[in-house]
């Protein structure tokens, strides 16, 4: 879909949609307004009718009012004006975007991204609503025997519109985020909807190097099974041994900034397939545990963005790819292993599987002398039972680093939620057999992450499990492409603060 802007009064688009908004007082947007002034009251009455009431996300389609050049106008409920802030904003905006989605037309004209709200400039206004709107026009039909070619008419073509000139590069500069933000969320969520028998690790590996050959500052670097044995990874390649895939290593390097400033590192668990391994998991739903590569996807995402807008920073993308099978040499429960880091492991469930090759993995992000790094991972299925699928979880390190991305994912509108890391909850992955189990606790969130936590003492780090927020099930099925937007706000926040 195309998305551009422009400026000019709504009742003369010639565009088969308008979308306006309605505030839950019955009052009008501007655009909205003007539209109601041009066919003597329609909008007022229709509003004064209860049809539709300003609710915050409702929306109601009409069709050729007198003395409005476009076809169709689309009204949005923004709720009440006192409570307008950036959630509500991105809420009718995601409204909108769905609405003019599925109405199936080609072109539409929106006015809704020039309603300010509290706490959201033009630039973040106007890169908001056009990621509400890639998003809602995202489709996955690679697969589909049709090719994803269909006769159903779509939206092809968005203009954000504006009933003023003014600060038009400002809105040029968040259009630009929003297109590099929207293409890598895109690309997380292809890479997360692809079934597991073609997105396998050496899959992963193939698409860095063609995000290599689309960016020529991009540095790829692989590293396969036996460069892991050298480096000592016994902790990352016990959970491929069960599997014919074999494992790789993969980091993508953009350099963006200063030769000396230290590199923002983004690690990403890869498991292509997780059957659960010998701790197999049930069937039902198993299917899904395709998604258990999100946290890569979603490094990928950050790393075709960044290179996109050829951001002024340094950033490092690390994934870790195995398949975790049930294989005739797959790990046992009670195995002990040892990491990158000497330290060794009992592995007492080889379903947690995520935390063993992330640990090698971060131990491996050192060798960039980082100045921050965080690790992404479908990890556990206790942080859905403790947030559910509207945030992710984030621990760390670093209280500022945290406080960070908690800011990031605000502005972003891709949430998460910190939770807390002690030495009381440390003290459940005691082993009496190796150095640390990798399981233990009921809290199983915060003891992973205080898992991860013992491989990171040597750099600032945090870590986001987005086990709930990675895919969506049921009807709606498919990855999310979370949090390629936290990422990228997170990394827009540090250039521009300098």
């Amino acid at each position: 879909m195309q998305i551009t802007l422009k400026s000019g009064a709504a009742e003369k688009q010639r565009a088969a949609c308008v979308a306006v908004g309605l505030w839950a007082d019955g009052s009008l947007s501007d655009a909205a307004s003007a539209l109601d002034a041009a066919s003597g009251g329609q909008l007022v009455e229709i509003a004064s009718a209860g049809d539709i009431n300003g609710k915050l996300g409702q929306s109601l389609m009409l069709h050729r009012l007198p003395g409005v050049a476009a076809k169709r106008v689309l009204l949005v409920g923004l709720g009440a004006a006192e409570d307008f802030d950036r959630r509500a904003f991105r809420t009718a905006q995601a409204a909108a975007a769905a609405a003019l989605v599925g109405a199936r037309i080609r072109d539409a004209v929106s006015y809704l991204a020039d309603i300010e709200c509290r706490g959201g400039q033009l630039a973040w206004r106007v890169r908001s609503a056009a990621e509400e709107a890639f998003a809602a026009a995202y489709r996955f039909d690679a697969f589909k025997s049709s090719g994803g070619k269909s006769k159903v008419k779509r939206l092809k073509k968005l203009t954000l519109a504006s009933t003023s000139r003014s600060r038009r590069a400002k809105a040029k500069a968040g259009l630009a985020r929003a297109r590099a933000v929207a293409a890598g969320r895109n690309l997380a969520r292809d890479l997360g909807n692809t079934p597991p028998n073609v997105c396998h690790p050496s899959y992963l590996a193939k698409q860095a190097k063609a995000l290599k050959k689309q960016f020529k500052s991009l540095k790829v670097e692989v590293l396969d099974e036996a460069g892991m044995g050298k480096l000592g990874m016994g902790s990352l390649l016990a959970v491929s041994r069960g599997s014919r895939q074999p494992a790789k290593l993969i980091a993508m390097q953009h350099r963006g900034g200063k030769k000396r400033d230290k590199p923002v590192v983004l690690v990403g668990k890869g498991v292509t397939f997780d059957t659960g391994g010998i701790s197999i998991k049930p069937a039902a739903t198993m299917d899904e545990m395709k998604f258990d590569m999100c946290g890569a996807a979603s490094v990928f995402g950050v790393m075709r963005a960044v290179c996109e807008l050829d951001l002024p920073i340094n950033v490092v993308g690390v994934v870790p790819a195995v398949e975790n099978m049930p294989g005739g040499d797959a790990t046992r429960p009670g195995d002990v292993v040892t990491s990158m880091s000497g330290k060794t492991i009992e592995i007492l469930n080889t379903d947690a599987e995520g935390r063993l090759i992330l640990c090698d993995a971060l131990t491996w992000a050192g060798k960039f002398k980082p100045g921050v790094v965080i690790d992404i991972a479908t990890l556990t299925g206790a942080c859905i039972v403790a947030l559910g699928h509207e945030n992710a979880a984030v621990l760390g390190n670093d209280d500022a680093l945290i406080d960070a991305l908690r800011s990031a994912g605000d502005s972003s509108g891709d949430t998460c939620w910190p939770l807390p890391m002690s030495d009381a909850y440390d003290k459940d992955l005691e082993s009496n057999f190796a150095d640390v189990a990798n399981i233990g606790g009921r809290a199983g969130t915060i003891t992973a992450g205080c898992f991860l936590g013992r491989f990171t003492a040597d750099y600032r780090w945090a870590h986001l499990d987005i086990a709930g927020v990675a895919w969506k099930s049921g009807k709606v099925k498919g990855a999310t492409g979370r949090p390629v937007p936290l990422l990228m706000q997170y990394l827009f926040d540090r250039v521009d603060a300098g």
